[in-house]
Order: structure tokens, then sequence, then C-alpha cells
């Protein structure tokens, strides 16, 4: 099965699965014969920490066969027993996008690590961080200045779009 042949988007009810498997931040869910996520499906399970409850995000990462994929969790797995419910959440993992985000530190699911919340006003929306790339007519054959929010590196050391600053994290990047 292909990623475009998704057995989630034939179907109008998406089914939650059971854990089967843990090692560490891996772990393997099985679902209703039917209903496997896709590749790189959000998956959401609720585990009880210290008397709290704690939801843990996994992103799915292969298919197994018999029903099965394996996922990797975004969140420490402590806790974690099998048998706990997992939700295929039917979308990959999302990050928001619009002036709310700039200037901000935010962690893979979306969430700011330097402020309790982002001003959801400022806020254009949620979009998965796994998409197409554009087509080559919409791409600009000129330099523009990638602007990140943040006042030091914008003014000191401009990065420019589509370069690999992101990739390598400023290791000889001009610093």
């Amino acid at each position: 099965m292909t990623v475009t042949e998704s057995t989630t988007a034939e179907t109008s009810q998406l089914k939650s699965g059971r854990v089967v498997a843990i090692a560490g931040p891996v772990v393997d869910v099985e679902f209703p014969a039917g209903h496997l996520p896709d590749i790189n499906a959000a998956l959401e399970m609720t585990i009880t920490v210290d008397g709290n409850e704690v939801t843990v995000v996994a992103e799915t990462a292969q298919q197994l066969g018999q029903s099965r994929v394996r996922a990797i969790c975004m969140k420490p797995t402590d806790g974690l027993v099998r048998g706990t419910e997992v939700r295929n959440l039917g979308h990959p993992l999302q990050m928001p996008v619009g002036d709310g985000v700039l200037g901000h530190v935010l962690n893979v699911l979306g969430e700011p690590l330097d402020v309790p919340e982002l001003d959801q006003s400022k806020i254009d929306g949620y979009r998965p961080i796994h998409r197409d790339a554009p087509d080559f007519e919409d791409l600009a054959p000129k330099k523009e200045v990638f602007e990140t929010g943040i006042k030091v590196i914008d003014l000191l050391t401009p990065y420019l779009q589509g370069g690999k600053i992101g990739l390598f994290g400023g290791a000889g990047v001009g610093k």
C-alpha cells in the first residue's frame, strides 16, 4: 500500500488502535482491519504519570502489515503500557503559521517553548509538517531575506530563503 492509497481516506470514520509493543520512544500499534493510518499520520495516546494525564503524540513511521504500524513518540513514553488506546488523528503533525509564531521557539508539535501560549489572534491556521514541494513555476529566481523575527539575527546576520541555515543550525553560517 502506498501513501496515496490511504485506507483512512476511504473510510469516513477513524478507528482507534491499541499499543502492542513498546521500545523506548518507538511503539507498535494494532488497528482494526481496514483502518490502518497513513505514513506520517499523527497518533495520540493518553498516559497517566504521577496522577497526571499526559497526552503523547506519535507519528506513523512504518506500516508493518497485519494491521500494525510502527510510530515514533514525540514525548517520553514513561508510564505507557500495552493495551493503551491510540487515536488516529487523520492528519500529519501540524505547525501554527502566521505572525504569531515569529520570534518564538516551537517544538515539533507546534507548542511554544519560550512562552506559555501563542497569541491565537495572530495565528493564520495550521499546516502539516510534511508537504509537497512548490511547483517549479511558483519558485522565485531572486534572492530574498528570510525574516526570522529575531532582531539580532535579522539585523546582524540576515539569512537567505531556501538556504541550508535551518539544516545546519549555525555551523559554518558566518556567526
